[in-house]
């Protein structure tokens, strides 16, 4: 969660050197691999995540988006009533307009030439929908919720075209190189489990489906997917049963209650909480040895329950990457 960023110091110093803004980064192939590629000089990990943004969908549709330091995410427009779907551009070919993130994934798949797997991402539409309406994942209302109440079937027909161009982009993704995908749903929580089972369920589970018949379609082998419901705990099962061949868990849900709802048949990451990563090394490394016993180490990735916070010290990330796999191989060497 949040491999590369602004918890590294060389994340930092590329930046200022380059003189660029985030999404500058994120459009120019050789900076996004670099960047992929800075974690993994540091640490012993066993994948790399494309260094990109969810919001590029909501970009190729039209809107204007940049981060700004110090200020954060900033829209020229938010969606305010239906009539505001018409400024989007429902055309849009999300491969050819987000060539730059294909070509990335490309180039860091051969400069990475074996050394782990690659991951790309996209986010759910429901998220999606809360940003271009909200202006971020916190608003002071909750206006894309009320959106779902007040303009239903606007609201479906935003989901269903979120829906149709985050299939064509993770497909796209695969071919590009990406050998697995994960999807986030980092605003699922919010709804509710009556709301959930309405307005995010259904395109989660037609993106796992859609994106792997493509793919088939194609003649391109399907590659594992990944999906991530943060606060969503009320649809374990339901995700379990989603298409998705793994289910990343957020840190406010016990390992043993996790497997036993989702059981066997799919695979769990997760769940560290990420303010654990101040916590002193031996309280860290504790903490990590607890949860891997939890979880088991077979159809499990460690992972932490949330994003990398920007003020923790680069060495704690590092004493929690050695001390999962330390961990790992007494668990292992003992069962």
């Amino acid at each position: 969660m949040r491999q590369a960023g602004r918890y590294l110091p060389e994340y930092g110093e590329f930046k200022a050197k380059h003189n660029v803004g985030f999404f500058e980064m994120v459009k120019t192939p050789s900076m996004a691999c670099e960047i992929t590629l800075q974690p993994l000089r540091r640490f012993n990990l066993d994948a790399a995540i494309i260094f990109s943004d969810i919001l590029v969908i909501p970009q190729v549709l039209g809107m204007g988006i940049d981060i700004v330091e110090g200020k954060g995410i900033i829209f020229d427009f938010l969606l305010e009533k239906p009539e505001d779907l018409d400024k989007l551009y429902k055309d849009a070919n999300v491969c050819m307009d987000l060539k730059y993130v294909m070509d990335a994934i490309t180039l860091t798949r051969h400069t990475l030439n074996g050394q782990c797997p690659l991951f790309g991402f996209a986010g759910a539409p429901w998220t999606l929908m809360k940003f271009m309406i909200d202006g971020g994942s916190h608003s002071p209302l909750p206006k894309a919720r009320k959106w779902l109440k007040v303009y239903p079937e606007a609201s479906k027909t935003l989901l269903n075209l979120l829906c149709e161009k985050t299939v064509d982009y993770l497909v796209g993704q695969v071919k590009a190189g990406a050998q697995i995908l994960q999807v986030f749903d980092s605003c699922a929580g919010e709804l509710g489990p009556d709301a959930f089972q309405e307005y995010s369920l259904p395109y989660l589970k037609d993106i796992a489906y859609r994106t792997k018949e493509k793919l088939m379609e194609c003649q391109v082998e399907p590659v594992p997917m990944v999906v991530f419901a943060k606060d969503a705990h009320f649809a374990l099962d339901d995700l379990a049963n989603s298409g998705y061949d793994v289910v990343s868990l957020d840190w406010t849900i016990k390992p043993t209650h996790a497997r036993r709802v989702v059981g066997k048949h799919v695979s769990l990451q997760g769940n560290l909480d990420p303010c654990l990563l101040y916590a002193p090394e031996n309280e860290l490394k504790t903490e990590v040895k607890s949860m891997l016993k939890k979880f088991g180490t077979q159809r499990y990735i460690a992972n932490l329950g949330h994003g990398v916070h920007k003020d923790v010290n680069p060495d704690n990330v590092r004493m929690f990457v050695d001390a999962v796999h330390m961990y790992s191989e007494e668990i292992n060497a003992i069962s």
